[in-house]
């Protein structure tokens, strides 16, 4: 049932005696309950905040709204790992209700500082006419785990030239200064980044519009992030109001990069290549990235969209987080790995070699609901190759090679109960042979897969939805042959 204004915007101590409970019961007999992926223990998942490596461990806060499955008061909830496979919950990391944050505590990023981990995002207010003003603020976590909210935000003003839309600040550290990017949208309604300089995380300066050449590129950039790999300066945003064309930008909304010269004050002018996608699958958006302290580059992604009705919405919770990923730079491009920790995940191993010529068959020794599979394929004339996974008696989910298109194509369209159909029910994306072979390194979990291709140069992620007993696994070759080695993992 859908809720009123008054009833997203409350408090979860303003819930109804019971109500919690009852969401609980629902929870605990969906079907669709993922094993390894970070999921709401109740209520509604989004953004990835506050991504971090601190005191240890790994910190990974999310958007949670706990009284349903819309879009209403916002929370951060927060997590922690060790090794990235393993997370535990930790309850609330920051709650809204403040002069600041009366609406809602929106997304943002962190950053250590002193020995403690300092917490900057948007705090949503509303007036009595609806009207909105956004505050980018402040909290501050010790080492104990204990979140204090500063009294004043640390910017509280809009620049002119830009709109109420104004949100998801990302800090990152630069010699001995610190900058955030913040998504904006310009008052002729075309989105874009703004940066700010600051000596110590709490007086900051407005710098100006971040110079790129995309000036009439959709109608608001959410979630920026950037960063710089390899010497080179790397954008992150999600762009809302993008036209799909041929096989991009398919979803409602998009999640992609710039790649360009580093970023220097004082001209702001990020000189870089074309936008690219992330993800060219249908459920991912507002990545956050971090740094490991090895160096590497990790993100992470909201398995999910707004504005978009899920099956598990009348379970009592809804969405889910990516896997980690691991990110470096090939050629222009971002290749994303799943991180290297993913196989402390693997239990017991099966392994299939074999050749189909112009038919389909069940693979009896792989299946199940939640594993890890990692297949080589070898074109052998075939016109089209891949797997089927998932298989049931009325259900399948599809990856397969379009030889003549030269593209991958991931089709849920007898993946169970659907969603967003308008949208429609395949994605796919250029991509070319290695020495005759593709590569798909697939995991799939309750309710999701995400499939990395040929060593993560393109990704699919999506949400499935279909019946428990839909296990299989099925290996096919139209119009000539094909070569598989598969082995799949049980994850533990």
């Amino acid at each position: 049932m859908k809720m009123g204004r008054e009833q997203l915007y409350r408090l979860i101590e303003e819930a109804e005696p019971g109500e919690r409970e009852a969401l609980e019961r629902l929870v605990v007999h969906s079907p669709w309950r993922q094993k390894f992926h970070i999921q709401p223990e109740v209520g509604l998942l989004n953004d990835p905040n506050g991504f971090s490596y601190y005191g240890g461990e790994y910190h990974l806060f999310y958007q949670w709204f706990p009284l349903g499955t819309q879009h209403g008061m916002k929370y951060w909830y927060h997590t922690s790992s060790t090794d990235l496979v393993h997370w535990k919950n930790l309850g609330i990391g920051i709650a809204p209700g403040g002069p600041f944050d009366s609406h809602g505590a929106f997304s943002g990023s962190a950053v250590e500082k002193d020995g403690k981990l300092f917490l900057m995002y948007t705090g949503n207010t509303r007036t009595e006419e609806w009207v909105r003003f956004p505050y980018q603020c402040m909290a501050i976590m010790e080492r104990d785990g204990t979140v204090t909210k500063l009294g004043r935000p640390v910017i509280s003003d809009v620049p002119p030239g830009f709109t109420d839309h104004f949100r998801d600040p990302k800090v990152w550290k630069e010699l001995e200064s610190y900058y955030c990017v913040i998504g904006t949208q310009r008052t002729d309604h075309t989105g874009c980044v703004v940066l700010y300089s600051s000596a110590d995380l709490l007086n900051w300066r407005f710098e100006g519009e971040l110079g790129t050449r995309l000036k009439q590129f959709g109608y608001m950039w959410e979630c920026p992030d950037y960063f710089e790999l390899d010497g080179a300066g790397v954008l992150l945003f999600s762009p809302q109001g993008l036209t799909s064309e041929g096989n991009n930008c398919r979803n409602i909304y998009q999640s992609g990069y710039l790649i360009g010269d580093p970023l220097r004050l004082p001209d702001r002018d990020f000189r870089h290549g074309e936008f690219w996608e992330l993800d060219y699958g249908f459920d991912f958006y507002a990545p956050q990235t971090t740094q490991a302290p090895d160096g590497r580059r990790l993100l992470v992604g909201w398995m999910g969209l707004p504005e978009i009705e899920y099956p598990t919405d009348q379970h009592g919770w809804a969405h889910c987080l990516t896997l980690p990923r691991e990110l470096t730079l090939d050629n222009g491009r971002l290749i994303q790995r799943p991180a290297r920790e993913l196989v402390k995940h693997r239990g017991r191993m099966a392994e299939v070699h074999t050749v189909m010529h112009s038919r389909a068959a069940d693979m009896k020794e792989l299946g199940g609901t939640v594993y890890e599979l990692l297949a080589h394929i070898w074109e052998g004339g075939a016109e089209r190759f891949g797997i089927e996974f998932r298989v049931g008696p009325n259900e399948r989910t599809v990856i397969y090679y379009d030889s003549a298109a030269g593209k991958v194509v991931l089709d849920r369209s007898e993946s169970g109960q659907g969603l967003a159909l308008e949208y429609g029910t395949q994605r796919s994306h250029a991509v070319a042979l290695r020495d005759s072979m593709l590569t798909l390194h697939m995991f799939v979990d309750t309710s999701s897969v995400e499939v990395f291709v040929n060593d993560g140069e393109t990704v699919f992620s999506a949400r499935i939805f279909p019946e428990q007993v839909s296990t299989g696994i099925r290996l096919y070759a139209e119009g000539g042959s094909a070569e598989f080695r598969v082995v799949q993992w049980e994850i533990e």
